[in-house]
């Protein structure tokens, strides 16, 4: 039986590179910074590294507005240290992906600066350019604009040399972000050089940024009234857009060693989500938003579950599972925020905000599909409080984005005042700290990450739901025609729930994210926001 391959296997943690680690006293993290904490991965246990963008870039959106796709950005190191970086990890067993930004690039690209310099210009055509309606004072349609809420998604560049004195160029995000033409085969040619560029570094492969905008209908119809004031990018879904995807996956497949791409499909609709897998010759994954912002509940989880399950398994497409990232508020908040603290003191608070995230890492890491953790998730960080002072993201996603706490110390290892303000509770969860603790949630992410090292049910075993009582859920992972079985039963409440076990079901725990202790048997019961692993043998 062949192996599966390593991406279905592997647990990614994606690195914000500006808020990781930094090396000098910039007060931003930086490449060296990464390699430094290289071992620290190692000890938890992830198998790939996912890296946020460290091109070449004005950083109106961090990175993501590309000025140089094949060059580091002197905040971040060079190209010399990325090497560095990418052999390191390789060493340690790391792969590493990278992020690919093909929607857009700044307004500062040489190919924007040329493209903007007049309608004959050699790279006009390398972007999305049309007139206004009417007498060219309205964009050319009403699609809306990601960054800026109920704003049009085009700007206006005046050219007296035009007839109509300008024209409009289409950014579905923010301004500074023009949309790359995809219907310009040059385009699609120069991107396959850039990813070469990368393959032939040694990159494992790409996280894709909203790749499914890479089509557009070049008709640029008016999106419908139905959906007004949602982006554009929510909505983009044409069908030019797979034999595109067709071509870079042959070229990924032209390459040894099992290059990959993730997607970044914003989209709803998982069954949407799921023709970007193709028939295995597209996406070798793509990112279901939906349990980014799935409630802690119980009946709201298995309902995602049971969309992804019938939404991919027919198409033989392997699902990912995420809780956080740096779009979204940290899954601890979010659930923090959620939950009812009438009556409570802080201490109450925090223990029951941990104990949900505790139980949380437990759903994240055993569900079936490839896992990806959110750097700092494992230390159980809440989003950080930004003044409006402090406040430089397009989106208003700072909170997430803060650096991640080294130390107990007051400067919590950054040689520098860091870019952003940290996270609340940073002096108790930090990695200093936490490591200090064998019962802490950092511990807990370790001891997850070697049961799926130890266990291949929890790798590539088949799912199953099993009946359980409101307000828990409980699934089975097993292999070998149920020989071998792991089940995993969660409590979603505030309230301790008797949870009976089936004739034969395993009822030794493994582990428990609360206070019951592994190599036990399972009394039947699961604690306030408890979850536990139970398997045939202690």
């Amino acid at each position: 039986m062949n192996s599966p391959p390593w991406w279905q296997e592997a647990v990614f943690y994606q690195i914000y590179p500006r808020s990781f680690a930094s090396s000098n006293a910039s007060g931003v993290g930086n490449l060296e910074g990464i390699r430094e904490h290289l071992d620290d991965l190692v000890w938890l246990g992830v198998d790939a590294l996912w890296i946020s963008p460290f091109y070449r870039s004005p950083m109106a959106d961090f990175g993501y507005d590309v000025s140089d796709y094949c060059d580091v950005d002197p905040l971040f190191g060079d190209l010399a240290g990325f090497d560095a970086l990418l052999d390191e990890a390789h060493q340690r067993g790391l792969r590493v992906i990278i992020d690919w930004v093909p929607n857009h690039t700044s307004n500062e690209h040489p190919w924007f600066l040329d493209a903007r310099s007049g309608p004959d210009a050699r790279h006009r055509n390398f972007y999305v350019w049309r007139n206004g309606k009417g007498d060219n004072t309205e964009p050319p349609n009403n699609w809306v604009s990601a960054f800026d809420p109920g704003q049009p998604a085009w700007k206006f560049v005046a050219d007296d040399r035009l007839e109509n004195g300008g024209q409009w160029y289409l950014h579905l995000f923010d301004p500074a972000q023009p949309d790359l033409n995809w219907d310009e085969p040059a385009v699609e040619q120069a991107h396959h050089d850039i990813l070469r560029f990368w393959l032939d570094r040694g990159v494992d492969g790409f996280r894709a940024d909203v790749i499914h905008c890479i089509a557009k209908d070049p008709a640029l119809p008016d999106d419908p009234v139905g959906s007004a004031g949602i982006p554009h990018c929510a909505l983009n879904d044409v069908e030019a857009v797979h034999p595109r995807l067709r071509r870079l996956r042959s070229l990924l497949d032209s390459y040894p060693g099992d290059r990959m791409m993730l997607g970044e499909v914003y989209l709803f609709s998982t069954e949407a989500v799921a023709t970007y897998y193709g028939t295995g010759d597209e996406l070798h994954l793509a990112f279901n938003f939906p349990p980014l912002y799935a409630p802690w509940r119980a009946d709201k989880w298995r309902q995602v579950i049971e969309a992804t399950s019938s939404a991919f398994d027919p198409r033989g497409a392997w699902p990912t599972w995420v809780l956080s990232n740096h779009d979204n508020p940290r899954h601890r908040q979010r659930y923090d925020d959620q939950a009812s603290h009438h009556g409570e003191d802080e201490a109450t608070r925090h223990r029951r905000s941990m104990a949900r995230a505790r139980a949380a890492a437990v759903l994240l890491l055993t569900l079936r599909g490839t896992p990806f953790l959110y750097q700092g998730e494992e230390l159980g960080l809440l989003d950080a409080v930004i003044d409006s002072g402090r406040r430089v993201d397009p989106g208003g996603r700072d909170g997430c984005r803060h650096p991640i706490p080294w130390t107990a110390g007051e400067d919590h290892g950054w040689p520098g005042e860091p870019w952003l303000p940290h996270a609340p509770e940073a002096e108790r969860q930090n990695v200093e700290s936490l490591k200090a603790d064998e019962g802490s949630i950092l511990h807990l992410y370790r001891r997850l990450l070697d049961l799926r090292r130890r266990f291949p049910e929890l790798r590539r075993g088949s799912f199953t739901l099993l009946d359980s009582p409101p307000g828990t859920l409980s699934f089975r992972r097993s292999l070998d025609h149920e020989k071998a079985v792991i089940d995993i039963r969660i409590n979603f409440g505030g309230e301790p729930v008797v949870v009976p076990l089936e004739a034969g079901a395993p009822e030794w725990i493994l582990l428990a994210s609360g206070s019951q202790g592994s190599g036990t048997r399972f009394p039947g019961v699961l604690g306030p926001d408890e979850a536990v692993l139970l398997g045939a043998l202690a």
